[in-house]
Parts: structure tokens; sequence; C-alpha cells
């Protein structure tokens, strides 16, 4: 059965589900070490936009509607002054400038694949993956050509963000 965002809204507030390509797919609650990650970065990100006056930053669980039959949650979105998101009271319409996801084993395979593929189609401008297990941190810029890496690093070292113009140790992310 497929469903779509009128489906997905009919769900309590709260529900763990995303709507992906007319699927729900329920996600567990993330493991210390993911909720680790996700507040290290989420502190350097706000300060960061806010100190730069460029847009706004949110953090999961925060609903982001991509078409009709994609409604996801991810970890943190940036959404940058003239984005074609808008945040309103329901969510995030449209798709945010960067969308980071950190890896869940339980999540993984749809951040990897179809919601990554989703992200490119819909015009997210930049993607980051994090994995705390192998503590990697990607970043991948849309193109004409679709999603491209465009700065990576494992364990250590630094990655750079194009869109904000901002540097990252790896070892403040995942310390």
């Amino acid at each position: 059965m497929k469903y779509t965002l009128e489906d997905y809204e009919k769900l309590p507030e709260g529900s763990p589900y995303q709507l992906i390509e007319g699927k729900l797919i329920m996600s567990p609650a993330p493991a210390p070490s993911h909720q680790r990650v996700s507040i290290r970065l989420a502190v350097k990100l706000f300060n960061y936009v806010r100190e730069k006056a460029k847009g706004e930053v949110l953090y999961s669980p925060i609903d982001v509607y991509l078409d009709e039959e994609n409604a996801y949650q991810p970890d943190i979105v940036v959404i940058l002054q003239g984005s074609r998101a808008r945040i309103t009271e329901k969510g995030i319409e449209g798709p945010p400038d960067i969308v980071v996801e950190i890896l869940s084993p339980s999540t993984a395979y749809y951040d990897l694949t179809v919601k990554k593929d989703v992200y490119e189609k819909t015009g997210v401008k930049e993607y980051w993956l994090l994995d705390p297990l192998r503590k990697t941190f990607e970043i991948y810029a849309n193109s004409q050509e679709g999603f491209k890496i465009i700065s990576k690093a494992k364990e250590e070292g630094m990655v750079s963000s194009e869109l904000l113009g901002l540097k990252l140790d790896l070892k403040q992310v995942f310390e």
C-alpha cells in the first residue's frame, strides 16, 4: 500500500515514522553515541549560522516535506536566507539547503540510498553523512550531475562546507 502526505499527517504527533517513497518506515530512537555526535554538530552549526546571520538550524524531530510521498526527519537541517524551503508550523516545506544524516544501524540503508536520491532530486544543496561507528564524515554538493563528494575525512582531519564556508574538525564532532 502506498501512503501519501495526507496519510502521514494523520499520525499522532511524535510518531516514530518517516514517509519514504510512499512507505511508512519506523525509526527507533537513536543510540547515545548518535545523539552525542548530533548535539555537538548542531551546536557548532547553530552558533556559526547565527553568528554569520545566514539562516536557521533545526534538529530532529522535525518534519521535512519534500513531495507527496516523502516526509523525512533528518537529524539536522540548515535553512539559509533566500532558501526555497519554508519553515511553517507543520515543519519544513521544500528542500533545506543542508541536510545532515547521522547513520544508525536501523536507518543507514535509507540514508545512503533512497533518501539520498530524493534529497538530490528535490534540490538539497549539500548532504552531510556522518557515521559515528566508523567516525567518517562526508559532504556532498548538488550539481547538474547530482551529488558529488566535495569533502570527506575518517577518524581525524577536517571537512569543509562550500555552502557555509565552514571547516569542521572531526575530533570536535566525534570526541
